[in-house]
């Protein structure tokens, strides 16, 4: 999480229920901020907007954010993961001087890549306005800039400054996107949401930019982290498919419905949504334990070894190490178990206060089950990541991707009872095996800190 950790550790260390809730609600920020704002803003847009205009224009607005949300993630997916290495290592030698250039660049080069895309999808294959054309590529443009800019957030110690951004954004979205449905419908509505897209945009790279003052001199260069962390940024396509291919899939599915020329499944996507929301207390939860218990005996850990220290203090190390994530793992069980059995049990009323169809209610419940693992894995692939352990990630993400695809038509296949049900077992797989590959590795930590990835040992 490149440089969050800093801020939260000063707030956990106020030791008072203020300066703990701002450090979970730092995390969920910094974490899931594009993600909370998208699905808060369209599901409010969606509510707000139907009494002033028709339901295909609606369904038509729903389809564009959905279609623009997964395959802005999936483009810019490889690019931000490598920027944030970058500037997790910018933070760890002291040197951010490049920092806001190396935000312009990513900006630039994921906006080279995303405009052929974009204007692929709406300029010739969506069957839509002029006006509605120039809005979706546009809205496109400014969601890849937030997945890009959403790296650097974790850079920034204003939390308050990083709130207000969403918040204005999100209200002037909500807003001017219900007013402009009754004048221009679909159209309206995507310029009115991409009012609030651009105030967040534009609000944080000037947060950036403010709270890094310099000249931009070397915009491109974390260029050379794709030649030497390549599995790092293969590792984070593949995840982001992964993550999207039973929506794909599920476009297959009998129940499909075109509009505007694209195919879309709304009850399963809808209910998938609704099921990852579950899993952002949690994700702050494990964020703030990471950056916080976890972070110091890593670091003490590596310090000791750097310092030459004794083998038993190395030793103690370690099994402070592992004591900080067995409780970081409670901790999740308890909370993000809790969540999803109490969200499956009141399945039937949230359907009912969200306007879901109850058609929806087993795609739903699986959901909730998925999300759980995979938030589980997504965490243990965090870990991994913090003992550089790419190649594993990568394999892990590999067997995410391979078997949400076929467990997916494998459901689709039996019928409209499993919808779902390849989603959770493919969640449950993956987690399980790393949960292995992590237990592994954790407990052989010496021997891979000492032998595997010596440099020295190895050459």
């Amino acid at each position: 999480m490149a440089g969050i950790g800093f801020e939260l550790r000063k707030l956990m260390q106020r030791d008072d229920l203020l300066g703990i809730a701002r450090g979970f609600g730092h995390a969920a920020l910094a974490t899931s901020g594009p993600w909370l704002f998208t699905v808060a803003s369209l599901t409010a847009i969606v509510l707000l907007g139907t009494p002033f205009t028709v339901p295909r224009e609606i369904d038509a607005f729903r389809l564009i954010v959905i279609y623009n949300f997964s395959f802005s993630l999936v483009l810019t997916g490889p690019l931000a993961v490598i920027l944030t290495r970058y500037l997790a290592d910018s933070i760890h030698a002291k040197d951010v001087s490049e920092v806001p250039a190396v935000m312009l660049g990513g900006l630039a080069l994921a906006y080279a890549a995303s405009v052929p895309i974009a204007a692929a999808l709406y300029m010739w294959l969506a069957h839509l306005h002029r006006v509605t054309r120039v809005a979706a590529v546009l809205n496109f443009l400014l969601i890849a800039g937030i997945w890009i800019v959403s790296v650097f957030l974790t850079a920034l110690k204003n939390y308050r400054a990083l709130t207000l951004s969403f918040a204005s954004g999100i209200g002037i979205g909500i807003l001017c996107a219900a007013v402009f449905a009754a004048i221009w419908s679909t159209a309206g509505m995507l310029f009115g949401f991409n009012l609030g897209l651009a105030l967040i945009l534009f609000s944080l790279i000037a947060r950036v930019l403010t709270e890094y003052p310099t000249r931009a001199h070397q915009p491109f260069a974390f260029l050379r982290y794709f030649r030497t962390h390549w599995d790092l940024a293969l590792c984070a396509l593949v995840y982001n498919l992964a993550v999207w291919a039973d929506k794909w899939m599920m476009w297959l599915a009998p129940q499909h419905e075109f509009q505007i020329g694209l195919v879309s499944f709304p009850d399963y996507e809808s209910a998938m949504f609704f099921s990852y929301l579950s899993v952002v207390p949690s994700i702050a939860a494990f964020t703030v334990t990471i950056e916080t218990g976890f972070f110091e005996k890593y670091v003490r850990f590596y310090s000791d070894i750097q310092r030459h220290a004794p083998y038993g203090t190395i030793e103690r190390n370690h099994k402070d190490l592992i004591q900080s994530l067995r409780g970081g793992a409670s901790n999740f069980l308890v909370l993000q178990g809790s969540i999803c059995v109490l969200a499956i049990l009141l399945a039937p009323q949230i359907c009912e206060l969200l306007g879901i169809n109850f058609a929806q209610l087993g795609m739903l419940r699986f959901g909730l089950l998925g999300a759980f693992f995979h938030s589980g894995f997504l965490f243990l692939t965090i870990v991994l990541s913090y003992f550089d352990l790419r190649r594993i990630n990568l394999a892990n993400a590999l067997l995410f991707l391979s078997t949400n695809t076929l467990f997916t038509l494998i459901s689709l296949r039996l019928g409209f009872a499993y919808y779902g049900y390849g989603y959770f077992l493919s969640a449950l797989v993956s987690f399980a095996a790393a949960f292995l590959a992590v237990s592994h590795s954790i407990q052989k930590l010496p021997y891979l800190t000492f032998v595997r990835t010596n440099s020295s040992v190895l050459q």
